[in-house]
């Protein structure tokens, strides 16, 4: 099993619930369309990763996400993610209808920094992402087409979070290819205080 830090302690997700096309601007630089309902997948714990890792035969993007730790079908910690998937692939599987699992599930697919608890108010919560020391993705929760709370009402209709589980809310526009040897520092904020700051070397 692969497991995240809370506070400290170490958890166990069993799944990682994310949300597709939750920022107007990341969908128009995609080309894709506003979906009339919230695009929901779900990464196995088999893809959560504290390093991020490039892959040498086809490339691989990068998408920074404000994160939630849920229990009790509430959420508990927040933590800084990215969402890593093999955009070529994924159009292809796109354009004949297929699903994503093989652009957006595989081993090591779901980065995150550690959590840590959070009970403040959920519309403060922003996030920021530097490459290299420049700032590519920006976002907040003010942005999103869907917010948390409404998200996770809408997956609790048809499946249930274990303890422990996390959910990823989306990215904001900014996407693009990651390279061996990128230095990637993400940002998490609650209002103007800097909660979360995490840095990786992608291997």
């Amino acid at each position: 099993m692969q497991n995240i830090i809370v506070d400290g302690e170490i958890v166990s997700p069993s799944k990682v619930v994310c949300i597709g096309r939750n920022y107007v601007d990341h969908i128009k630089e995609l080309n894709n369309e506003i979906p009339k309902q919230m695009v929901i997948f779900v990464k196995p714990n088999s893809a959560i990763s504290s390093a991020i890792v490039c892959d040498q035969k086809e490339a691989i993007h990068y998408e920074s996400e404000i994160s939630f730790v849920i229990d009790g079908g509430k959420i508990s910690a927040v933590g800084f993610g990215l969402d890593l998937t093999k955009r070529a692939l994924q159009t292809q599987l796109k354009n004949q209808g297929l699903p994503w699992e093989r652009a957006k599930s595989f081993d090591k697919s779901a980065v995150f920094s550690e959590f840590v608890g959070f009970t403040g108010d959920i519309k403060a919560l922003s996030l920021q992402l530097f490459i290299n020391d420049i700032l590519i993705q920006e976002g907040d929760v003010a942005l999103m087409i869907n917010k948390p709370l409404e998200i996770i009402d809408e997956v609790s209709t048809f499946m249930s979070f274990a303890a422990g589980d996390i959910l990823m809310t989306g990215t904001p526009k900014g996407v693009g290819e990651l390279f061996c040897g990128d230095r990637f520092m993400g940002r998490m904020y609650n209002g103007e205080q800097l909660i979360i700051e995490k840095c990786w070397i992608v291997l």
